[in-house]
């Protein structure tokens, strides 16, 4: 036999395939590893939204990342199918399709909008029972610089035309400087509440419709609501902005800026953002289980849920609040959507809800720098 010839070293004649270098017995070792991180991780994070944060401690910020967790799972997946690893790749083909089912959440395809359009006409146009729902926190009307965004808001929403608006962290104080903000408050039907503090964080509902009456639950800085009369219905519009994350635009540049790579003292700051976290994740699903009780006393009368819930799709708040409505998003989205100006753009934490009479015709975040915070605007269709 020639000395270069393939060898056969079992009776069957199987070649013997390359050995494999030590390079890539590595990368496989830490890949193996980083798969097994990974598949824990994307499942606590679809997990653990079912779960009082109470009981989680830090896990809930598994939701913060719970797209990118994703989107690794799928790289993974794909790594070990071209390796031929088929273990591994039913392992992580396996994550991909328990959490397909959460995706909407966060993404929805082009197709999606395109049959919503087809179904109505080639235009796309809407009629006079739609109604335009805005939702916009206004960080107390300042601007990235510190100024005062009264008169830049009050001119979007001229824009923009909704029947309902809904802000959050509207500043009365300041928003009376604002002559072109008053008279657009003058032509909607305004519903606030006083506070303790001196009008720093209030909720505001704004309607073209009439109001029968309004309240707030807890507090007015956490939710308020009005009875609209729109038509021959009775709608009962709720307007929250849930307890803050705890993370401060100091936090969201020491993360986003990567400074915490040449800190020292990352360990203390970092352990500092996840209990902070925590504590406010405890205090919002408080808040999210008294609104839940709220509007489950209303059923079956018609819903709009707005507000900022400073929470991602994958967590305890937003499973209460969204038991029983229709995000706005999943029903009509398209591509990823994200709502907070910070963070990478990556977190979608202000939302628009409605009930089953409701259908949602078309969601869009307006890409606007009048806050931290992007508006959400919704057209919503009464179901005859």
């Amino acid at each position: 036999m020639a000395k270069h010839e393939t060898y056969y070293t079992d009776y069957g004649g199987r070649k013997v395939g390359k050995r494999p270098s030590l390079l890539m017995l590595l990368v496989d070792l830490i890949l193996t590893l980083l798969s097994g991180a990974v598949f824990v991780m994307l499942l606590t994070a679809l997990v653990v939204s079912r779960i009082d944060p109470l009981y989680t401690w830090a896990l809930p910020m598994l939701g913060l990342v719970a797209p990118w967790l994703y989107l690794l799972t799928m790289i993974l997946a794909l790594y070990w199918i071209v390796r031929w690893r088929l273990k591994r790749a039913a392992v992580m083909s396996l994550a991909l399709v328990i959490g397909f089912f959460s995706v909407s959440l966060y993404w929805r395809p082009e197709a999606h909008r395109t049959e919503l359009q087809r179904k109505y006409d080639k235009n796309f146009s809407y009629d006079r029972s739609a109604l335009k729902v805005l939702s916009y926190n206004v960080r107390f009307l300042y601007n990235d610089a510190g100024e005062s965004s009264a008169d830049s808001v009050a001119a979007f929403i001229e824009r923009v035309n909704p029947d309902i608006v809904c802000l959050q962290e509207y500043y009365p104080g300041l928003a009376s400087r604002s002559e072109r903000l008053m008279r657009l408050v003058n032509e909607y039907n305004l519903v606030q509440f006083d506070t303790d503090s001196e009008s720093w964080h209030r909720q505001a509902i704004l309607s073209r419709y009439r109001v029968l009456k309004s309240g707030y639950i807890m507090r007015p800085t956490t939710a308020i609501w009005a009875d609209l009369l729109i038509r021959e219905d009775t709608v009962r519009v709720v307007n929250n902005h849930l307890q803050s994350t705890g993370i401060t635009a100091f936090d969201n540049q020491y993360l986003t800026g990567y400074e915490y790579l040449l800190d020292t003292a990352r360990e203390e700051k970092f352990r500092s953002i996840v209990s902070r976290f925590h504590d406010n994740s405890v205090v919002r699903a408080d808040q999210a289980d008294t609104i839940r009780g709220h509007l489950d006393s209303l059923a079956p009368r018609m819903q709009i849920l707005c507000g900022d819930f400073n929470d991602t799709p994958l967590s305890y708040t937003y499973r209460r609040l969204a038991r029983g409505l229709n995000d706005a998003f999943s029903e009509a989205g398209e591509g990823y959507s994200h709502t907070f100006r910070g963070f990478f753009d990556a977190l979608r934490i202000d939302y628009v809800f409605s009930s089953d009479a409701f259908e949602t015709l078309s969601y869009e975040t307006v890409d606007v720098p009048h806050s931290d915070h992007l508006p959400v605007l919704v057209r919503l269709k009464r179901i005859d």
